[in-house]
């Protein structure tokens, strides 16, 4: 290649460069689309965008400064729109607390939501099924027997017709299915913590209108209708861990919100 040529080249390889956008230009290229992004609702974009000016041109102080001034404003909006979701549950948790009672005993580590119609204290003597929450929103339920004879049950079915559901079964030398006794009367209470009511609790508040049937399951069947308060009791039990659940989340999100107005990267 002849000398002429190569100056030729280098001559337009500088005229090209020289004709692409400086690093300010493309910072704020960067910030508008971001803009862009956000105004058609793309937030996580719009962040994206906001980040690339922070990370790309971090030589460019003012543009800088104005993307993390919007990625504030980003997640201020969402700060704003999470606290007003957490004002509705918060409502909506104060509506359905008017039917229980709360307590937290020595032996409890969180505080438990009881049911009103379900006092136990109420129920000594008969046979029934217990739903059990806690400020977590974690459910479960208990089957509770007595009797004058040992039923020795270790699951529970409930049915109507065509439709039932059955928990797990615990076992007998298991501390969730408890025997106590006073004379000739006898007591039997199977806790189904930790999933073991295999879907029982929604099968009851899914079908709280139908006459529903208890079962319980041991060396012989003993079976119960269930009251229509307690098939209430898991509908608004289950209504209410949901909404418990859903303030544990929003309460953490809006934790690290406030983290990231605060950021100054």
């Amino acid at each position: 290649m002849t000398t002429s040529k190569k100056f030729f080249i280098f001559i337009i390889s500088i005229l090209l460069f020289s004709c692409g956008p400086s690093k300010k230009e493309q910072a704020i290229e960067k910030l508008q689309m971001a803009h862009n992004a956000y105004e058609k609702g793309d937030t996580a974009l719009a962040l994206l965008q906001t980040d690339s000016v922070s990370i790309l041109y971090s030589e460019e102080i003012q543009q800088k400064e104005d993307a993390q001034k919007f990625r504030k404003q980003i997640y201020g909006d969402i700060l704003f729109c999470e606290q007003d979701k957490l004002d509705t549950v918060n409502s909506k948790i104060s509506k359905l607390e008017k039917f229980f009672t709360t307590e937290k005993t020595p032996y409890d580590r969180y505080r438990q939501y009881i049911y009103k119609r379900q006092d136990a204290e109420k129920r000594w003597n008969k046979s029934y099924i217990q739903v059990h929450l806690d400020e977590r929103g974690e459910l479960y339920i208990s089957s509770n027997y007595y009797g004058d004879k040992w039923l020795n049950h270790t699951s529970l079915r409930v049915y109507d017709n065509d439709i039932q559901s059955k928990t797990d079964t615990v076992p007998l030398n298991n501390p969730l299915n408890h025997h106590s006794d006073f004379l000739n009367t006898k007591w039997e209470k199977v806790s189904y913590t930790n999933g073991a009511d295999n879907g029982l609790i929604k099968f009851i508040a899914d079908n709280a209108d139908r006459k529903l049937k208890a079962v319980f399951l041991g060396n012989r069947y003993y079976y119960i209708i269930l009251e229509d308060y307690d098939k209430q009791a898991m509908k608004e039990a289950l209504k209410l861990s949901k909404l418990l659940k859903r303030k544990t989340f929003l309460e953490k999100d809006i934790k690290i919100l406030h983290e990231k107005t605060n950021l100054s990267r």
